[in-house]
């Protein structure tokens, strides 16, 4: 299986294209809505255009912000797809020089641009991750929680009850077994967790 990568941060690239200044700036993201949040507060209402694309897993959308259809956003989202990235947005910003660059020149500027900041990137892997629950005692509660920490688990949920603690744990897909197995050893079975995705 391929492992995808998204942005470990946001990034930017400029670039002058015949008298015309391109800026793209990309963001890693999680939903849409954050993704048309970095769009808005990082397009300039001053530029001639704010073109822009994300892809989210299946989920994506793009932009030509007023430029001619099929020139702008969707050679952003080649660009992203183009890389191999996902959650990320970028958006390409155009300041216009006086000089046309046609169909053709557009589509290189913006897909270009947008290629060579993910490029320049740094990069993270997207790391699947899971979610456990389980019900302990409170004696066991503070050794429990120490030794997930280890296993790169961590504590989503925590509701006290009359007869002990339930838990909700998040943690990388590839630690589940163990962790279920170490959960087990440290309560001597009295605690089992069970997948809850």
């Amino acid at each position: 299986m391929s492992v995808s990568h998204t942005l470990a941060g946001p990034c930017q690239h400029l670039e002058e294209i015949k008298k015309s200044r391109f800026l793209a700036q990309a963001a890693p993201v999680d939903t849409p809505e954050q993704a048309l949040a970095f769009v808005r507060q990082v397009g300039d209402p001053a530029a001639t255009h704010n073109c822009w694309a994300y892809r989210i897993g299946q989920d994506y959308r793009f932009n030509d912000d007023g430029e001619p259809g099929g020139t702008a956003g969707r050679p952003i989202l080649q660009a992203i797809e183009g890389q191999g990235i996902d959650r990320a947005v970028v958006v390409v910003t155009r300041w216009y020089g006086g000089i046309k660059l046609g169909a053709g020149g557009l589509v290189r500027a913006y897909g270009g641009t947008a290629a060579e900041c993910l490029r320049l990137a740094e990069r993270v892997a997207i790391v699947a991750m899971a979610r456990l629950g389980l019900h302990c005692e409170f004696a066991e509660l503070a050794l429990l929680k120490a030794r997930l920490k280890e296993g790169e688990a961590q504590v989503e949920e925590e509701r006290f009850g009359a007869d002990g603690v339930e838990l909700v744990l998040r943690l990388p897909e590839s630690r589940v077994a163990e962790t279920q197995a170490r959960i087990v050893d440290i309560t001597r079975g009295r605690a089992v967790a069970r997948r809850l995705d």
